[in-house]
């Protein structure tokens, strides 16, 4: 009999009261059977990141997803404290690092501007996997497998119809 993995969505998003589009998002995802939903600055505003916590989290799932905004480029601040706190050498990779490996990570990213501002030759220069490529060596580091991420480009431009179909792909990216 087949059963689903067990997810663990680490979520970061610095003004979610002002993302109509990951709001959406979390709120189709955040209760499926299976997920831990981990929102990061609700949990430490502070930025004090409880160490052990998130490793024990990390270990009791079998999948996780990074979710987050494109945020200058990049992840926000407190998941960038996140990976430099939680990661640390000798669990997470080199020497006995070895506590995520054979783990499925997966980033889900929304992006303010469309995937056509996301090329050479686009307003951005550079393609979303290039933006990502640090998530992907991170990954890679910790031995985890890093599967093509889920990208929601211009988010903030979403008609109800398109966040619904955006909700319903995430629903079934946890669910498939």
């Amino acid at each position: 009999r087949f059963s689903r993995p067990k997810t663990h969505i680490l979520f970061a998003h610095p003004a979610l009261e002002k993302s109509r589009g990951n709001n959406v998002l979390i709120e189709g995802v955040r209760k499926l059977k299976n997920v831990t939903f981990n929102d990061l600055y609700e949990e430490y505003p502070d930025f004090q990141i409880d160490l052990k916590r998130e490793q024990q989290l990390l270990l009791e799932h079998d999948r996780i997803i990074w979710h987050h905004p494109l945020y200058w480029y990049s992840v926000p601040a407190l998941m960038k404290e996140w990976f430099d706190i939680v990661l640390e050498y000798g669990w997470a990779y080199g020497a006995g690092g070895n506590a995520l490996v054979g783990k499925q990570v997966t980033s889900v990213v929304s992006t303010g501007g469309s995937k056509e501002a996301y090329c050479a030759q686009g307003h951005n220069v550079y393609t979303i996997d290039e933006f990502l490529r640090p998530l992907e060596r991170t990954a890679r580091l910790c031995g985890m497998h890093y599967n093509s991420p889920l990208i929601f480009f211009g988010a903030l431009h979403y008609t109800e119809a398109e966040l619904d179909a955006a909700s319903a792909t995430y629903r079934n990216l946890l669910e498939g």
